[in-house]
């Protein structure tokens, strides 16, 4: 089966054909880098590396170039600064190590390239000029600013017409636009904060609009037209619909990327999407600090990456019980084996990880019946995925932040334990289970096959 992936801009699911099959691109909106990111980010993240490992394992590692920016010049930056008393360089070099060790927790893979707005100032003011000079855009009391009329099909990316959008825009207009929906390129700088002398003319130093930086650092990466752009459903307006028009009208070019692909909201437990703004979602970090970062993956790709994700703990217990068992029947399976085709037909049907998941579980249940192959096939198939990335120790042994363990008391009553089930002393038995319970330890007793002996394991309870 070749590639099939769902393209917002066509609303349909199409064969991915590469404009240049040896050199493969996609760019994904990165962070804004002012404090830790949350589990929607999270997703997006996650879902656009699964995406980065297909294309790499159809086109060769060495084919593909994955650009995800990193957003460090931006009014959310310059608050937190001024909040925290200390230099916004600090807050965004800080921020940026948070999100890196964020995404390595989620079993991300490094981007090709990581772009950064302020590397990327001078191609977004040639962009300025461009956008001028061909009638897109213009220049109003320091600002420059996209002539959203100019451009035909405005709206087609989001299927909104500019009269809909007018319509919704009206409140607070800018005196200085053209037209309500006309949006920023460049604009002021306030005093102390980021600044770089104007293009267009203008005398006063200023900064860009949130939208032109990806325009520009996408298209010095991956040039004037390339293969995807992804991003989050939120993204879809205005960011995304306001990069194409950039774009096509400074390049002169019929589309900016071929398929445009966004992955839905998270829900909270009420139903409603989960976001900062809102106040109803946890980090990343918090996700990290609670469970292994498998198991948060493999909960972020538990739904298909286009429709809404109902978070809650359970899911995340529920991902983490179903790694111990990949964990405990991969263990000793060989390092040879191959990817399964169920797996590799269903993440080729745009993304369809609730079917290669399902399709994991069936290698499981084989594995579990002593299929060497089988379990040989789990683990290459989980291994491309993300998962089953430690050792079976490794991944026993982890523990949340701030947990600490005596791991020789845990011993030492385990071995009281099985002293007083072996004198019928069921009472004590049970008492230690009970200490040991309320230690945070759960006891696991499995009998061995060659001396007939009981033999206990434990672990932190979830």
């Amino acid at each position: 089966m070749s590639l099939q992936l769902y393209n917002t801009l066509t609303r349909s699911k199409e064969r991915f054909e590469p404009i240049d099959p040896t050199n493969v691109r996609m760019y994904a909106c990165g962070p804004t880098v002012y404090s830790f990111i949350h589990i929607g980010n999270g997703r997006m993240l996650v879902v656009f590396d699964l995406l980065f490992r297909v294309l790499r394992r159809t086109y060769g590692t060495g084919h593909v170039t994955y650009a995800r920016n990193i957003t460090d010049v931006d009014d959310k930056i310059n608050a937190r600064a001024a909040e925290e008393g200390v230099s916004i360089a600090e807050v965004t070099e800080r921020t940026t190590q948070q999100f890196h060790a964020d995404a390595a927790g989620l079993v991300c893979l490094p981007p090709t390239i990581e772009p950064r707005a302020t590397g990327h100032i001078e191609e977004m003011k040639a962009l300025c000029e461009t956008l001028v000079s061909k009638g897109h855009a213009y220049v109003a009391d320091g600002h420059v600013l996209f002539d959203v009329p100019s451009m035909r099909d405005y709206g087609r990316l989001s299927n909104r017409s500019v009269e809909e959008m007018e319509a919704g825009a009206r409140v607070d207009v800018a005196p200085y636009k053209r037209s309500p929906m006309d949006f920023v390129l460049w604009k002021p700088s306030k005093p102390g904060v980021p600044a770089w002398p104007s293009p267009c003319g203008i005398a006063e130093a200023g900064r860009p609009g949130w939208h032109i930086e990806c325009s520009a650092m996408a298209g010095k990466h991956l040039g004037k037209v390339f293969d995807i752009h992804g991003g989050g459903i939120d993204l879809v307006f205005p960011h995304h619909e306001n990069e194409l028009a950039q774009s096509r009208c400074a390049h002169g070019t019929h589309v900016m990327a071929n398929v445009w692909m966004h992955n839905g909201f998270l829900e909270a437990a009420e139903g409603e999407k989960m976001s900062k703004s809102l106040g109803n979602f946890i980090t990343v970090r918090e996700l990290l600090d609670q469970t292994p970062g498998e198991a948060g993956r493999l909960a972020l790709l538990s739904s298909h990456y286009r429709q809404p994700l109902p978070w809650s703990e359970r899911l995340v217990q529920d991902s983490r019980r179903t790694l111990d068992l990949w964990y405990e029947l991969a263990a000793d399976a060989d390092d040879d084996g191959e990817i399964a085709p169920d797996v590799l037909e269903a993440l080729e049907d745009d993304l369809n990880t609730p079917k290669a998941i399902a399709a994991l579980h069936a290698l499981r249940a084989e594995a579990a019946k002593g299929n060497a192959t089988a379990k040989a096939s789990l683990k290459a198939s989980a291994q491309f995925m993300g998962f089953l990335q430690s050792s079976f120790d490794e991944w026993r042994a982890w523990r949340p932040a701030g947990v600490a363990i005596d791991e020789a008391a845990v011993h030492a009553l385990i071995i009281a334990r099985l002293q007083a089930r072996k004198r019928k002393d069921f009472k004590e038995s049970d008492r230690i289970r009970d200490e040991l319970a309320a230690m945070g330890i759960q006891l696991k007793d499995a009998k061995n096959k060659d001396t007939g002996e009981i033999e206990t394991t434990w672990e932190v309870k979830r």
